[in-house]
């Protein structure tokens, strides 16, 4: 199989579940060394932890316990990648994902979704840019949302959030470019997720079908292929893709 990322070091935040995880297994197998960066090494799936699977199955990859929130763990992932031989990927994928009406978000609320969904994610992006800027190249691959292209009500929050990172990845691409570091967002729309299972009532429920009958492809998606669209923006296939967006939604928000 073609390696696109032979010789690569990734850093997948949130990388033990979820689309991270799939991020993480698919970059492995296409030949980077992968830094699983997460709060917890077992994977809320259930299963094996990812960093596991792939060196059982011949692939480098490490666990860091990290919190995004906070610099010593930011700091501990790249780190990490250094040892391994330098950052050269970051996928900004840790986020969380609140549900509740706009009248009735409040402040602490509000205040941990931004925390872990934007500010985390810029001094994620800060810090490894700092280690990619010497070397004149690297890629910084943001995981936003469909939700962070138009508005829904019930998570005004979120929306806002995900909007937020696809304004800092144009600002990122355009500061950046001149010292060879890319940026990109990846905009997911309705993804089977842990997450989503733990985290959005409707999962299930007629609601949930409503929304699928909404979705051109009739389906939801697999996290798999959204790793497939950042391992797209992470590799040389995407070598002039910068300050863009890749929507993977099943062609929900283009109906």
């Amino acid at each position: 199989m073609l390696q696109l990322l032979a010789g690569e070091i990734a850093v997948v935040t949130g990388g033990a579940s979820g689309i991270g995880r799939a991020t993480a297994r698919l970059f492995a197998e296409h030949g980077a060394a992968v830094v699983v960066a997460d709060r917890r090494r077992e994977p809320r799936e259930g299963g094996v932890p990812i960093d596991r699977e792939i060196s059982d199955t011949g692939g480098r990859a490490t666990f860091v316990e990290c919190d995004v929130r906070r610099a010593a763990g930011r700091d501990a992932a790249v780190a990490a990648a250094e040892e391994l031989g330098g950052i050269s990927v970051l996928v900004n994928n840790a986020g969380i994902f609140r549900v509740g009406g706009f009248l009735d978000v409040t402040e602490d609320d509000y205040d941990l979704v931004t925390e872990v969904n934007v500010r985390s994610a810029y001094f994620m992006a800060q810090a490894a840019a700092r280690a990619m800027v010497p070397r004149g190249r690297g890629v910084v691959v943001n995981l936003s949302s469909v939700a962070g292209l138009r508005g829904a009500a019930g998570c005004t929050v979120y929306c806002a959030t995900k909007g937020a990172i696809r304004l800092l990845t144009y600002a990122m691409a355009d500061e950046l470019g001149p010292h060879g570091i890319r940026a990109v967002a990846v905009h997911p729309g309705y993804i089977a997720t842990a997450m989503n299972t733990d985290d959005v009532p409707s999962l299930g429920t007629p609601a949930e079908a409503d929304y699928v009958a909404g979705i051109p492809l009739r389906r939801v998606a697999d996290p798999a292929e959204v790793a497939k669209a950042a391992l797209f923006a992470a590799s040389d296939l995407a070598s002039y893709v910068s300050g863009s967006s890749i929507v993977v939604d099943g062609g929900r928000t283009a109906s």
